[in-house]
């Protein structure tokens, strides 16, 4: 256990300036999304709140979906979008995309965040707080992880082609690429089960408070 949190960390400080750069680029989507929030105009945010409130009026008439569905959902979504980061990180000129899907994970949780709590203030706050945080505190350091080991083992993949070097086993460090993404799912999984057992009951009474209030 103690050798495998050596690796962990020796491999987190050889590879630091990815994570970093990995981290900025998904903290830069989370600031364009709530950019483009206030970009957009009064009648474009009415129109997108009706659908909001629609998907509220839903959960206070208890036609959402169960919590079985939302993890199965959930899950199956993680798994998707970390197969596609996985897959073109075995491919050198699949990295560019690997930057635009991580960009774009932080626009929608800056969006998704930064809409709410302009429409609905403090109450928008306090929703958040309960329906996406939870799950983004593991989604978050997944996908950024995910999108860094993908930059890191599409570079590898490319010292090799250019150092003539592509004879040399290249077995082990897509072994460890392999299991890193498997861990990664694994730590989806428990995301979702957050999402779909806690964020989204958390939820259900929140929404539920609001309309009672009323």
């Amino acid at each position: 256990m103690y050798n495998k949190r050596t690796l962990l960390v020796d491999h987190v400080k050889e590879h630091a300036t990815i994570y970093i750069f990995m981290t900025i680029l998904f903290l830069t989507g989370i600031i364009f999304g709530a950019i483009i929030v206030n970009s957009m105009n009064f009648i474009q945010k009415q129109d997108l709140f009706f659908y909001l409130e629609r998907f509220f009026g839903d959960i206070v008439a208890d036609e959402q979906a169960g919590n079985n569905a939302i993890l199965k959902d959930s899950f199956f979504y993680h798994v998707k979008y970390l197969f596609i980061l996985f897959v073109l990180g075995l491919s050198v000129i699949g990295l560019p995309v690997v930057w635009v899907l991580l960009f774009l994970k932080g626009m929608i949780v800056g969006f998704s965040v930064g809409f709410i709590v302009n429409q609905l203030g403090m109450k928008g706050l306090f929703l958040a707080s309960i329906s996406i945080a939870p799950q983004n505190i593991l989604v978050i350091p997944v996908y950024i992880a995910a999108g860094s080991l993908s930059m890191i083992f599409s570079l590898t993949l490319l010292n090799k082609l250019f150092s003539r070097k592509f004879s040399r086993p290249v077995l082990q460090p897509f072994g460890k690429y392999v299991m890193a993404f498997v861990s990664l799912i694994v730590v989806s999984l428990a995301a979702a089960v957050l999402e779909a057992y806690i964020a989204n009951e958390g939820m259900e009474l929140i929404i539920k408070s609001f309309y009672s209030q009323q």
